[in-house]
């Protein structure tokens, strides 16, 4: 189904296929099913109220996780005419703030979410609190079930246009404050349309919805996307049931950045009870081992698997494809969507693809990556600054090097801001490096630093095999972890120029997480906060290294 706006989707097939259900809240038993009618009736209702309180054009926020009423309330917002300003449920105080402020937000839906306690420490004066279903707040507020009863049977009575701002999606800020990124039914649906007319997915497509629907790929792949198809999407209970959830699901597409395939891989091998003992079944029957692996994981009919958000050792690629599943890189940013990316008839490892449909792009003589298509954001919100530093004579550049080989493929070698200069002047890309250093079997995070260094050191997180082996026998696994370390650097030196060597390795037993804010909510290692937990002490080891001539290894937290 084509449309050029999103609340007309809806209505299409609330009209055609009414009985129908689309969203799918998970629960231990069973689940909570909405139909394509009762979203349609529920969205009217709920625009109508919003419209009649709250008029056109105002910043509405959203915060709460994934489920079923995320979609409805979004699209009442969407389809009453005003703004949905999504965020996160790990956002800090000052973050919430900062976008509540900078949006002039007087509304705020809430739903379940970890960090109301400090949010609400930080409301703009006289905001209006509407809570989703099972919510109960201290603060006044209004119920979602008695604006309905109220509103049941009403419609709004704007009518969308495809280049309305529809929401304003915050960038995950590796460096700096957050940017509101405009988008539009047009910055959305353009590239839906561009990626199934490349790729043929099907129609009536089943989703599962576990990634932040405050970042604009969760919602594009999932929500806006199963729109165009009459799709039904399954919404994750919690990260404690997200294996479970997936297997009761069996998506055909499913999106992951790469931490979430290094976490389901360390889950298939401490499954087998090791990486010796899962290469001793796959020698036996890779066929049929990779099989009962993906029927157990929930992932044996999927059609299209994307990875993407940040770059992917070509290892974990490699992994995955020995089993059976073929995982498709691709190239989107909030500011520019489904632009580049693999199919299964033009794919090369590494690459993240070809541009799809009638994009354009060019490296610029900095070796930028720029893009020029339909589709992508007008700019940022309040930011025209900013606006015209992305956007210039009409392409938009995305802040990613990039080359291309011979045959057209794309190939990203570094955000621009993540490059940096050694002492002797010269320039290093740390994802390749990275991508090399990934193979080896007991990390699972990685993050090279050296600006201003004799020596590029690797910061490196222990998985959680590593960590089961130092736990059984620290003496034993430091010198079996140390043996690897040192061979997968003495190939990586081998390999690049002298600057680039790695001079040391810092290997860290505590996880990189969201909560400890060394990732962003979408998952992408901050490397400032790396610099700030391990700069001092890589400098230091930078230099020793230059002195002794050696490699030198160094057991953190």
């Amino acid at each position: 189904m084509q449309a050029d706006t999103l609340d007309k989707l809806l209505v299409h097939w609330a009209r055609e296929t009414p009985d129908t259900v689309w969203l799918k809240d998970l629960l231990p038993e069973g689940s909570r099913d909405i139909t394509w009618g009762e979203a349609a009736a529920t969205v009217n209702a709920m625009a109508a109220m919003l419209e009649h309180h709250f008029g056109h054009g105002q910043r509405i926020s959203l915060l709460s996780r994934n489920c079923a009423h995320w979609f409805l309330a979004d699209l009442a917002i969407i389809s009453s005419g005003n703004v949905t300003v999504s965020m996160f449920t790990t956002l800090p105080a000052a973050t919430a703030q900062y976008i509540m402020d900078f949006t002039e937000t007087r509304v705020l839906i809430v739903g379940e979410t970890t960090n109301w306690q400090a949010v609400r420490q930080v409301l703009p004066e006289g905001t209006t609190l509407i809570t989703l279903p099972g919510v109960e707040l201290e603060e006044p507020h209004l119920r979602w079930e008695a604006l309905l009863a109220e509103w049941q049977g009403k419609a709004p009575a704007y009518r969308c246009q495809p280049d309305d701002v529809i929401s304003l999606v915050f960038t995950s800020g590796t460096t700096g404050l957050p940017k509101g990124v405009i988008q539009t039914h047009r910055s959305n649906l353009v590239p839906i349309t561009r990626f199934r007319t490349a790729f043929g997915t099907r129609d009536n497509a089943r989703y599962f919805s576990y990634l932040p629907l405050s970042h604009i790929a969760e919602r594009q792949i999932v929500e806006f996307s199963s729109l165009t198809c009459c799709g039904e999407v399954s919404f994750n209970q919690n990260l404690e049931t997200l294996a479970a959830d997936l297997q009761r699901t069996r998506p055909h597409m499913f999106f992951g950045p790469p931490r979430v395939w290094e976490q389901l891989k360390q889950a298939v091998v401490a499954k087998f009870g090791g990486n010796e003992a899962l290469e001793q079944a796959l020698a036996q029957d890779a066929e049929g081992i990779g099989r009962l692996i993906l029927e157990g994981l929930g992932l044996d009919q999927v059609e299209y698997c994307l990875v993407a958000a940040a770059p992917t050792p070509p290892a974990l690629i490699e992994w995955w494809q020995r089993l059976g599943l073929i995982l498709m890189e691709g190239f989107g940013q909030t500011e520019a969507m489904g632009v580049i990316a693999s199919g299964h008839d033009s794919r090369r490892i590494g690459s993240i693809g070809k541009p799809i449909g009638e994009v354009e792009f060019r490296i610029t003589e900095e070796g930028e990556l720029a893009v020029r298509a339909d589709g992508c954001t007008p700019g940022y919100y309040n930011q025209p600054d900013k606006t015209e530093e992305l956007i210039r004579d009409g392409w938009l550049h995305t802040g990613d090097k990039a080359r291309v080989d011979e045959d057209g493929f794309v190939y990203l070698t570094g955000r621009v801001k993540d490059y940096f200069k050694t002492i002797q002047g010269k320039f290093v890309a740390p994802p390749p490096i990275e991508g090399e250093f990934a193979k080896n079997p007991h990390t699972e995070q990685h993050c090279l630093l050296g600006r201003g260094f004799s020596k590029t050191v690797m910061v490196a997180v222990l998985n959680e095999a590593a960590r089961q082996l130092a736990a059984a026998s620290r003496e034993q696994a430091e010198a079996e972890i140390a043996q690897a370390i040192h061979q997968a650097v003495q190939s990586i030196n081998e390999a690049v120029e002298k600057h680039a060597r790695i001079g040391a390795v810092i290997l860290s037993r505590e996880e990189w997480t969201i909560d400890n804010e060394v990732l962003t909510p979408t998952l992408k290692i901050r490397r400032e906060k790396v610099e700030e937990r391990y700069g001092e002490l890589a400098e230091g080891l930078a230099r020793s290294a230059a002195e002794q001539s050696e490699v030198l290894l160094h057991w953190a937290d």
